[in-house]
């Protein structure tokens, strides 16, 4: 089965990497144009790139693919059918529909649910108790195409975005393979999506990191551990932020001020509105170095009834 792979962050690297271990002839790789990266704005290949080129596979970076370039590209290649992952571009009908198995999406959530941008972030910002990956043939809408395979994964209750952004990986390969092995034998059963239960997600931003700590200690733990590792929780502390990662619930309640703090020997204990609590282990006040809480608690010699700042 000939396959071009459109892909460009790390989440699309184990889904290229399985279909070159298991024999898929890839016969090109489209992905996002070179960015530049970090404050000497250094020209950086997408990660989908590099994988590509070890494997001597040809790249196409296009602008755009409206303008017919994509076909173009496509009537060259001859591929059967086309797998996207986390590609970043609308698709448009004609390239849709170039292959004989069309465009086949790898998505990280259970459709209809979390459609759209960073579905992985906000499962867990959400409190989720699954998550999962989705292989859908795309249409011209966006992931609202027929569902065809979907697995799903409990998420851990300190589990963060980062962590299961890596686990939702490795099972999207997983998925992949079962979508082309089902294709081939013909066995593949596509069910339209319940419209009635699709939910979009947003994009991440900054304006998402202050934490409010008068809001439940649940909804805190869940912002905290769903922006790690971006765009990444904050407090503000002796007029300066404070970066907030990794996060649990602490059992008890506190008759303290939301935000009043206490210290332990695992990291700094907030008190939240609903007077519980949460642990947090690791932190980065602005200009300096990510370090353990219990360790920027002796440096800042921070103690108990101090107040975080909402």
């Amino acid at each position: 089965m000939r396959v071009v792979y459109m892909g460009t962050p790390d989440f699309a690297v184990k889904p290229l990497e399985a279909l070159i271990e298991n024999g898929y002839e890839v016969v090109g790789v489209f992905t996002q144009p070179d960015k530049p990266v970090g404050r000497k704005a250094v020209l950086t290949p997408p990660a989908v790139k590099v994988i590509a080129q070890e494997n001597n596979i040809k790249v196409f970076q296009p602008e755009s693919l409206k303008n017919g370039e994509g076909v173009r590209i496509l009537e060259e290649l001859q591929p059967d059918v086309v797998i996207v992952v986390a590609y970043g571009k609308i698709l448009p009908k004609d390239f849709l529909e170039f292959a004989e198995y069309g465009c086949i999406n790898i998505h990280g959530s259970i459709l209809p649910e979390y459609r759209g941008a960073a579905p992985i972030q906000w499962t867990v910002l959400n409190g989720e108790e699954f998550a999962g990956v989705t292989s859908m043939q795309m249409n011209e809408g966006l992931d609202t195409g027929d569902i065809l395979i979907v697995e799903k994964t409990p998420v851990e209750e300190n589990e963060t975005s980062g962590d299961l952004y890596e686990r939702l990986t490795v099972l999207g390969a997983d998925v992949l393979l079962k979508t082309l092995t089902a294709i081939k034998e013909g066995t593949l059963n596509p069910k339209k999506q319940d419209d009635s239960k699709s939910s979009y997600t947003k994009m991440l931003d900054k304006s998402l990191s202050q934490i409010d700590w008068n809001a439940q200690a649940q909804v805190v733990h869940n912002t905290i551990r769903g922006l790690d590792p971006w765009p990444v929780a904050l407090t503000r502390f002796e007029g300066k932020n404070l970066k907030l990662f990794r996060s649990r619930l602490l059992s008890g309640e506190y008759n303290k001020p939301a935000g009043s703090v206490f210290i332990n020997k695992e990291g700094i204990c907030v008190v939240c509105g609903d007077k519980k609590a949460v642990l947090i282990t690791e932190v980065q006040l602005e200009g300096k170095k990510r370090m353990s809480a219990s360790d920027f608690s002796r440096g800042a010699k921070l103690s108990d009834g101090v107040i975080f700042d909402s």
